[in-house]
């Protein structure tokens, strides 16, 4: 355990230096008129639990900041994961996990239906944030577990919601899921972000300009590179003290994190963000 607390102490010091994702953190809540009362940070090895692929050095690194806004509280939570190897009883190549999507998200979900009159379906918000919370940090045995988990999370928060699926059994088509198969867009982050931006059917929703916009239960879409390829998203759970979202997410899995991702190792500063208002 001596010998995981040093790495992980290591992993902090790195990070810092490469990236500055603290002093972006702390920026962050600054312009927020936001203070990180506390943090707690625990380390768990979890070999090779959730995904039968990586290798027994694993570990998941938890950090919670408990915030304070105004009058306003909350407890972020976020969870990363961690590979190391053993050399000679030494740690070598103490990296992230890798978390390049699939080949597939280069995939963009035909449009044939971008044509049709829009329909409107009841959705339960209330739903969809219980769901989120439910399964920030954990997974329903009921759907695959992807590496890259974090749009096959938001689909099923937005199912447990009520959003209706469509397109079964073609991948390409709708947004679905079925008896272990599933659409790209229930899984592909890429393929989410441009089948809300068309869909008139089944799940709908409308791109907004701000995310102040947002109400939870509604979905962030995040362009890390600003390439056109999107990498990720996340649902909205709750407004923090200045009315602004804060997300849930799997890959790393987070709860009540700030939306602009700013502390994010992906985040770079040609971020694209794109919002969506979800059943309108």
């Amino acid at each position: 355990m001596d010998e995981l607390i040093n790495i992980w102490r290591q992993f902090l010091h790195e990070s810092h230096q490469k990236t500055n994702w603290w002093e972006r953190k702390k920026a962050s809540f600054g312009h927020r008129d936001a203070k990180i009362k506390q943090v707690h940070v625990q380390g768990k090895m979890r070999g090779n639990g959730r995904h039968p692929k990586e290798k027994a050095n694993v570990y998941d690194l938890n950090i919670t900041c408990h915030i304070e806004q105004g009058n306003y509280q909350y407890k972020e939570e976020i969870q990363t994961p961690y590979r190391f190897d053993m050399t000679d009883g030494k740690i070598t190549n103490h990296v992230p996990l890798d978390r390049t999507e699939p080949e597939q998200a280069i995939t963009v979900m035909k449009r044939s239906d971008a044509t049709n009159s829009k329909n409107t379906f009841s959705y339960n918000r209330r739903a969809a944030v219980s769901y989120a919370n439910t399964w920030w940090n954990n997974y329903n045995p009921e759907y695959e577990t992807f590496r890259v988990d974090c749009t096959n999370y938001v689909s099923q928060c937005l199912y447990a919601g009520g959003a209706p699926m469509r397109g079964h059994p073609v991948r390409e088509e709708g947004w679905w899921y079925s008896g272990g198969n599933w659409s790209f867009s229930w899984s592909v982050a890429h393929s989410l972000r441009w089948y809300l931006s068309t869909s008139r059917q089944g799940l709908t929703a409308e791109e907004v300009g701000t995310a102040k916009e947002l109400m939870p239960g509604d979905v962030i879409c995040y362009d890390f590179e600003g390439d056109g390829r999107w990498n990720h998203n996340t649902i909205v759970v709750a407004k923090d003290g200045n009315n602004m979202p804060l997300v849930n997410a799997h890959t790393d899995n987070s709860k009540n994190r700030y939306w602009t991702y700013e502390d994010s190792l992906a985040w770079t500063n040609k971020i694209k963000y794109a919002f969506f208002r979800i059943g309108v």
